[in-house]
């Protein structure tokens, strides 16, 4: 039985994640709008709210903040992703999301399962929504720590592509980026960010496959609706809604320390997650930490739909296993 969680969790997290990948590509290119380049310092950077630079009459011989980057939505970024990268684009970096689902989400999805099982009530058919909390921060967590080479590698993959032609990676595929920052940043690279992706893992496992399993039970209890396709739908969706408002600060910090490129010799854009943290509120706001929040609630809404209709049609499908 504990196994079987683990396939059918595995079956559903990469069904799920391949079909919204371009969504959760067009999220890290927003979230990384306005960053800071390699050869700018972060303070320079014109904070979120100045709308209107000011207009300087005479040339000054010390450096001027640059242009503030308009910021644009998420089709204008996937439409400009096309235009500018092909169609193909918008899966860059796909290796690595099939790789990051089969360590990282069939790991939650089967411990989640395990834990549920043995602390559900034998008597009654339930579990306290606090046990499930716990359950999917030990699940998220462990999963995380599993996962995250090919999560660094995943975000990297997606990034890419706004580089600059003479600073991109050009990694090839998961195993190639896998290989690459092994050889040329050592092996502890592939554990970069993890304690973010651990905290932001046990975040959206607990809130996400929790709050599913009780906005399921609210609504069967309720008889709001019978147990089918509309009660997957509607509590996965709203599953999906609270996961990415818990998340979205720690996955912005996530992804641009992932993403930060550490050149022999000098000192690494940010320190860790505290210090990119605080980098990216002085120069660009607060809001900055909910940059690209419309793509992943766009993202998170249709993952976690097509997540758990699957997981059910899958669990039916594996009954008599």
């Amino acid at each position: 039985m504990g196994v079987k969680g683990f396939v059918e969790g595995g079956i559903a997290s990469i069904i799920a994640g391949c079909s919204t990948h371009p969504l959760d590509l067009i999220k890290v290119r927003m979230q990384l709008q306005g960053e800071a380049s390699g050869s700018v310092p972060v303070q320079t950077l014109r904070p979120a709210l100045a709308f209107h630079p000011a207009n300087h009459a005479t040339p000054s011989p010390v450096p001027i903040n640059p242009p503030a980057v308009p910021r644009v939505g998420p089709i204008a970024v996937g439409v400009r992703i096309v235009q500018q990268e092909g169609v193909a684009a918008l899966f860059s970096g796909i290796s690595a999301t099939v790789l990051r689902q089969t360590l990282y989400s069939t790991t939650r999805m089967g411990l989640y399962d395990m834990l549920k099982n043995k602390w559900t009530d034998p008597n009654t058919k339930t579990m306290p929504l606090r046990k499930k909390i716990v359950a999917g921060l030990i699940a998220g967590g462990i999963g995380a720590a599993v996962g995250n080479p090919a999560d660094v590698a995943m975000v990297r993959m997606q990034a890419d592509g706004r580089l600059p032609a003479a600073q991109r990676r050009n990694y090839k595929s998961v195993v190639d980026a896998i290989t690459q920052m092994s050889k040329n940043e050592g092996v502890t690279s592939l554990w970069r960010g993890s304690s973010l992706t651990v905290n932001r893992a046990m975040l959206v496992t607990a809130s996400q496959l929790a709050s599913y399993d009780e906005f399921k039970e609210m609504i069967l209890e309720n008889g709001l609706m019978k147990d089918g396709l509309g009660t997957h739908v509607t509590a996965s969706f709203a599953a999906g809604f609270v996961a990415a408002v818990v998340t979205n600060p720690v996955d912005v910090i996530k992804t641009r320390v992932m993403n930060m490129k550490v050149e022999p010799g000098k000192a690494p854009p940010y320190r860790g997650a505290l210090d990119c943290a605080m980098k990216t509120i002085k120069a660009e706001g607060p809001r900055a930490l909910y940059k690209g929040f419309i793509p992943t609630i766009s993202r998170q809404g249709p993952f976690t739909i097509v997540l758990f209709v699957t997981l059910e049609q899958v669990r039916k499908l594996l009954k008599d296993f």
